[in-house]
């Protein structure tokens, strides 16, 4: 029988790949991945440890704010709401309150990560005082850099990043979804220069 030969690149990527698999697990016990991937359907999460809380989502900051008062506002650490696993801290019992009526409303969209890093797969940053509300939804974004390349095409990156949150990241660990898509990159994916220079041209034709 002949032997299969591996195409040198497979077997490249096949490495880094195992590499990244076994960095993922040796750092599963670090507390930002802990904090990040919940046992929870919400997993994976933009969220840190806090004050004895595992899983606090967007730093505190209260995602029902940005609905009633049009901006980002820190939650207080005794009016808080725990919604599959992952803490939401609140800046008055006014928005606890709505909040447990309707968690879903309020819940921002891809786990609180950039959304336009989703857009290529990437669970990663999320600023909370860089969003937008689109069609009701909470969109959380990694600088207005990140944000401004989403809004180059609204349309357009909304359904690549909800098509890469629902086929690869919802349910991933955000550490090894991250490593994978940094080297095995999407077909579309652009450098932050390289979206950095379309947001300058784009600004530039307008009048």
């Amino acid at each position: 029988m002949t032997p299969t030969l591996t195409h040198p690149g497979a077997l490249w990527r096949r490495l880094t790949l195992a590499l990244f698999a076994a960095l993922a697990l040796a750092l599963s016990g670090c507390s930002a991945m802990r904090a990040q991937n919940p046992d929870s359907p919400l997993k994976p999460v933009r969220a840190i440890a806090m004050d004895g809380d595992a899983h606090v989502m967007l730093d505190g900051h209260d995602v029902v704010a940005y609905f009633t008062l049009g901006r980002h506002a820190l939650g207080q650490p005794q009016i808080k709401s725990v919604y599959q696993g992952v803490t939401f801290r609140f800046a008055s019992a006014e928005h606890k309150a709505l909040f447990d009526a309707a968690p879903t409303r309020y819940l921002p969209q891809y786990g609180g990560f950039c959304a336009n890093g989703i857009v290529y797969g990437i669970p990663w940053g999320g600023d909370a005082d860089t969003w937008r509300i689109i069609d009701g939804k909470l969109y959380i974004f990694g600088g207005a850099g990140s944000r401004d390349a989403f809004e180059l095409d609204i349309p357009g990156n909304l359904k690549l990043s909800q098509q890469y949150w629902t086929d690869e990241v919802a349910g991933s660990n955000s550490f090894w979804q991250r490593s994978k898509r940094m080297v095995l990159r999407v077909p579309h994916y652009k450098s932050g220069s390289e979206l950095a220079k379309l947001v300058a041209d784009a600004k530039a034709r307008k009048p």
